[in-house]
């Protein structure tokens, strides 16, 4: 298979759909982006004029899509809500599986897909951690692991976006899973690579403001949020979310070893140019997180198309992205229930800490 060129369909055309078609259409010479469904009329003209011209074939039903004929892969692009049911039907209909994240906001439903495709160990089915294909990511974990920092102990990570005035999240965040699955997912899965997809957790907790949205906790949700893991072999996590940055995204990550640190954006900027005037020194900084991970995306879209056609292992552990949903939802129902929640080295739930 390796001579040829591997053909993919792209399931939803919204804002990240359109973002991984044009990849896959435009910057993955080994793919070919062959089909892309989408039930929203609006998402289809938008492809009518941007992938149909390029020999795209267009499909209203995600069922349909699936019979296109010589079709190999698919990118699960859509709405969260229909993550699982979308990559469990491609992997059934036997076509490779790149699924964005999370794969669902319930760790049951994440699991099926996990069970899905164990079912067709032939296939290549990933979730899309974007952060993983980041090169700055890629460096500071090939230092920590190299021992540069000694044994890391401590990771405090944040992904905070550019305040949206049209109040968009709080009508998301009925779908979402909540601030820690939606936006936290990308901290919690640098932790799992970073300290190794075997940490077991000890602990979780939570807490959180509506700063700028109080109509988010009728959705068990909240706009700022703090959490904090413990891991049964002492290792920390904190983890920082919000919505209501002025500046831009920031997304940011340190890994506190014994010997050392490392840091991933500690000062965000969109690039090397600082602005000198009479009001100081200005830099700008990414706007929105794909500003920020768009090279890493479509890095993603290159490995993973390799991965398919040279039968190569997948850079990602699909169990690890059962395990990130976990620990998301149970940050989400710490903050929301105000109380600490203890699991065993089992990863079973505990009433009180067992030392």
């Amino acid at each position: 298979m390796s001579a040829q060129r591997m053909k993919i369909g792209c399931a939803g055309l919204g804002r990240m759909g359109k973002r991984h078609a044009l990849n896959f259409l435009e910057r993955t010479p080994r793919a070919e982006l062959v089909a892309a469904s989408s039930p929203d009329p609006v998402e289809l003209e938008w492809a009518k004029t941007h992938l149909e011209p390029f020999g795209v074939r267009l499909y209203q039903n995600y069922d349909d899509m699936l019979k296109h004929e010589g079709l190999q892969a698919i990118v699960v692009a859509s709405a969260t809500a229909v993550h699982a049911e979308q990559a469990i039907k491609a992997i059934n209909a036997d076509k490779h599986v790149l699924c964005e994240k999370p794969l669902s906001t319930s760790v049951e439903v994440s699991q099926s897909v996990v069970d899905a495709a164990n079912k067709r160990p032939h296939l290549k089915v990933m979730c899309g951690f974007s952060r993983r294909f980041d090169n700055s990511y890629r460096d500071a974990f090939k230092k920590m692991s190299a021992g540069t920092i000694g044994t890391p102990s401590v990771l405090r990570s944040q992904t905070c976006d550019k305040l949206d005035p049209s109040g968009f999240f709080v009508a998301y965040a009925q779908f979402s899973g909540g601030i820690f699955v939606d936006c936290s997912i990308h901290d919690i899965d640098l932790t799992l690579w970073f300290f190794g997809s075997g940490s077991k957790v000890k602990s979780v907790s939570a807490v959180g403001i509506t700063a700028v949205e109080p109509d988010l906790r009728k959705h068990n949700d909240r706009d700022n949020a703090v959490g904090l893991v413990e891991f049964h072999d002492g290792k920390i996590a904190y983890f920082y979310a919000s919505r209501m940055m002025a500046a831009g995204q920031e997304d940011t990550t340190e890994i506190i070893g014994t010997k050392g640190k490392v840091t991933v954006n500690a000062q965000p900027q969109l690039n090397l140019v600082n602005l000198f005037d009479d009001t100081g020194v200005r830099r700008e900084i990414p706007q929105n997180y794909y500003d920020r991970f768009e090279y890493a995306f479509v890095t993603e879209a290159n490995e993973f198309t390799a991965c398919v056609l040279e039968n190569k292992a997948l850079p990602l552990d699909l169990n690890a992205a059962v395990q990130a949903v976990r620990i998301g939802a149970a940050l989400q129902e710490s903050l929301v229930s105000g109380k600490k929640i203890f699991f065993d080295v089992n990863g079973d739930r505990t009433e009180v800490s067992r030392l």
